[in-house]
């Protein structure tokens, strides 16, 4: 008989849906378990990038899932993050999305602006505006190799970051339930853990295709915005020799260590 697949809610918050959908299931058909999907959106908020009919065939709204079991939950970062929190239209929502979820569903992973809200929305903890994009990819150390997440990583690794805040380390350290399993000296805090894990929150993107940033900087090069060329991401530092595609691999051990290891 084939084994029985997790279930995972993904709740997506990101501007262009198709695209992440598109580097989940990259991610998880690489998983040695297999993995239901249930795409979810917030009730009231109009997607700019996402045709209403599109979400209407593909996406469920929180209030109508609530009532099944969920293996895991993963919610998406946001292009939200230079907004206070509360200010962000759906921020009661979401708050009880979370709430829900540490009651409900056993596994749960928040990247990038999703971790910073989960983080201050559970612990306090603040965020801090950038004086430039942290944008390019980024070496990682990992703190505590025994930790089961990080299992077959090496020493040092690579992520992507793409955001314009960041959380601080002597934040987190304040705080005696979160762990500090992974941080850069360049992007700083990267993989924070609670509740043995239960609860896990990532301000890179691992999860992102070969070209994400290079459509990201083409994009604000051709809006006229300020912004550099991505960090460690053209091979040669040169955009005509193609990218250098260095977080694939451990991508694929996060995943699927995580749903091994936690969801499962």
């Amino acid at each position: 008989m084939p084994e029985k697949s997790l279930k995972i809610a993904i709740l997506n918050l990101m501007p262009l849906k198709q695209a992440t959908e598109a580097d989940f299931l990259r991610i998880f058909a690489d998983s040695p378990i297999p993995v239901a999907i249930d795409w979810l959106k917030i009730k009231n908020h109009v997607s700019k990038n996402t045709s209403q009919a599109y979400l209407d065939a593909v996406y469920k709204n929180w209030e109508d899932v609530h009532n099944q079991s969920y293996d895991g939950l993963i919610i998406t970062g946001a292009p939200v993050e230079l907004l206070e929190y509360e200010s962000v239209t759906y921020w009661e929502e979401l708050q009880e999305i979370m709430d829900w979820a540490r009651e409900h569903v056993p596994a749960r992973l928040y990247i990038c602006w999703a971790a910073q809200a989960a983080l201050y929305h559970f612990y306090t903890i603040p965020k801090y505006p950038l004086a430039r994009k942290m944008f390019g990819i980024f070496k990682h150390q990992v703190n505590d190799p025994s930790v089961p997440l990080v299992s077959g990583f090496d020493s040092e690794f690579y992520v992507p970051h793409s955001r314009h805040t960041e959380i601080r380390k002597e934040d987190i350290l304040k705080v005696p339930e979160l762990t500090l399993l992974t941080e850069s000296l360049e992007s700083g805090v990267h993989i924070v853990t609670a509740r043995d894990g239960r609860d896990i929150f990532i301000t890179g993107h691992s999860e992102y295709a070969p070209d994400t940033l290079h459509t990201e900087y083409h994009r604000d090069l051709n809006k006229g915005l300020p912004i550099e060329r991505p960090v460690n991401y053209y091979i040669g530092d040169d955009p005509e020799k193609g990218i250098a595609f260095q977080w694939r691999e451990d991508a694929i051990k996060l995943y699927t260590n995580w749903l091994i290891h936690y969801v499962a």
